[in-house]
């Protein structure tokens, strides 16, 4: 009789079992859904993509050739650097990893192009439009082609970026990005000042 009552005993407590256990797998469903909530949004151009760069490793992968165009044509290495961060999310951008576009350029007449998603600040908001972006075939030509546009400008104004060459520091030529209309973003060059003051990009200009 004593053997009986065990046996109920324990058969009453397997659905409390299961319950528990179930109450544990929704909570931990919920727990993942809260942390993938939390990621930060997709990058202005495109979906990121896992990076096979650290932080000091994207900077080391960028700073020869930037010093390159330094010593060739005056572009301080810390804005070079430092756009490059802001624009590609340290080359984890569909338009940096997947088209080699590092600096968010626009593509215009026969230049290869890529159409993707970005966000522009137009009447004191933030949209989605689409937009046609240059495709490279490497970091360095996106660089060599972000650089000809500070020495050749637009068609339309080939001194566009003129401050940008004469600055004598990183926080000129940041605010000379802004004033020439790199950017639709208000705050472009207090975000390109702020990365480069983050890690230090200032000592290699």
């Amino acid at each position: 009789m004593k053997k009986k009552k065990k046996r109920m005993k324990r058969n009453r407590q397997i659905p409390f079992m299961i319950s528990g256990l179930l109450l544990i797998s929704f909570s931990f469903v919920l727990s993942l859904r809260a942390l993938s909530d939390q990621r930060s949004p997709d990058n202005a151009y495109g979906q990121q993509v896992a990076s096979s760069y650290s932080e000091e490793e994207f900077i080391s992968r960028l700073l020869p050739h930037a010093q390159e165009l330094q010593a060739g044509y005056g572009v301080l290495p810390s804005i070079i650097i430092g756009q490059a961060i802001l624009e590609s999310n340290w080359g984890t951008s569909q338009l940096a990893s997947h088209y080699f576009n590092l600096f968010g350029i626009k593509a215009y007449g026969d230049a290869r192009k890529v159409t993707l998603d970005t966000q522009e600040f137009f009447n004191e908001q933030w949209v989605v439009i689409q937009g046609d972006f240059r495709v490279y075939d490497s970091w360095e030509e996106s660089m060599d082609d972000h650089t000809k546009l500070f020495i050749n400008g637009v068609d339309w104004d080939p001194n566009k970026y003129a401050g940008v060459l004469t600055a004598t520091n990183y926080q000129e030529a940041a605010h000379a990005l802004q004033l020439a209309g790199y950017a639709t973003d208000p705050n472009y060059a207090e975000k390109v000042i702020h990365v480069i003051e983050t890690y230090q990009l200032y000592q290699y200009d």
